[in-house]
């Protein structure tokens, strides 16, 4: 099903789940300007998009710095000819309470994680406009709502971009812009096997992962197509009335309590 023909969307992150959520698109008929800063994964992707003759560019692009960001904005609007949907996905997830955590890694956090989101807003909203409207997802984490021991730039950031999706969507629903953010739990992604060697690292980082999956009701870690999916209903007609949401895809993570 074509249900994103002849839309244009900007997507930022070429690993994890933005990988899988600009594939969900461009599947979906969509022309996508896929954006990160890891030139390999950024290859790899594109490679694997031509082989599957989807409508993809991958650009390298730090989101952090306006000056880029603009630029992506640019190119997208000249290959593709406007911008419909925006999919903010980059992160890093830097470790350490807030005494082992220096003020450049703070800062660089928040840059990435959280003034990415102000910037494509900033520059893509215009043209989203001139489009008559469209859609907008923010990747926040289950770690805007809970955090774990030691990832304090990490929640500060998802916890401003809840709060930041909820500014946007007030703010530009005159627009017909829909902006909505999505709260994954433990999803089997690079990054989170890098928190598995951080927190376990005499462990083997499969058997971390699995033990992460155990706090989850549902008894497993979810997957990057499973918030693909989630991410593609909310940038869809199909979600036409919701608007300023949060939607938690973490099997059930935040609905118990650690009591057993």
């Amino acid at each position: 099903m074509n249900e994103f023909e002849n839309k244009v969307a900007i997507v930022t992150g070429t690993t994890g789940i933005g990988r899988a959520i600009a594939k969900k698109l461009a599947g979906g008929g969509a022309r996508i300007m896929a954006c990160g800063i890891d030139p390999t994964a950024n290859r790899e992707l594109q490679r694997e998009s031509d082989a599957n003759g989807f409508k993809l560019r991958a650009e390298l692009c730090d989101v952090s710095q306006p000056e880029q960001v603009e630029r992506v904005v640019g190119k997208t609007v000249a290959q593709f000819g406007g911008i419909d949907l925006l999919a903010n996905c980059a992160a890093i997830h830097p470790f350490g309470n807030s005494v082992e955590t220096d003020p450049e890694t703070w800062n660089r956090c928040l840059a990435v994680n959280l003034g990415s989101v102000y910037l494509m807003a900033h520059f893509g909203i215009p043209e989203m406009r001139k489009r008559g409207g469209g859609s907008i997802v923010v990747v926040a984490s289950v770690q805007g709502h809970a955090c774990q021991l030691g990832v304090a730039a990490y929640t500060a950031s998802k916890g401003g971009l809840l709060a930041l999706t909820r500014s946007l969507a007030v703010d530009h629903a005159a627009d017909h812009i829909r902006v909505n953010s999505i709260s994954p739990g433990s999803i089997h992604t690079p990054m989170l096997e890098v928190a598995a060697a951080h927190f376990s690292p005499d462990l083997p980082v499969n058997e971390v992962v699995e033990r992460f999956g155990t706090a989850h009701p549902l008894g497993r870690v979810g997957t990057a197509e499973e918030v693909a999916e989630l991410a593609a209903f909310l940038l869809s007609d199909r979600s036409a009335f919701c608007t300023g949401g949060d939607y938690r895809i973490d099997g059930g993570l935040l609905a118990g309590i650690g009591v057993k």
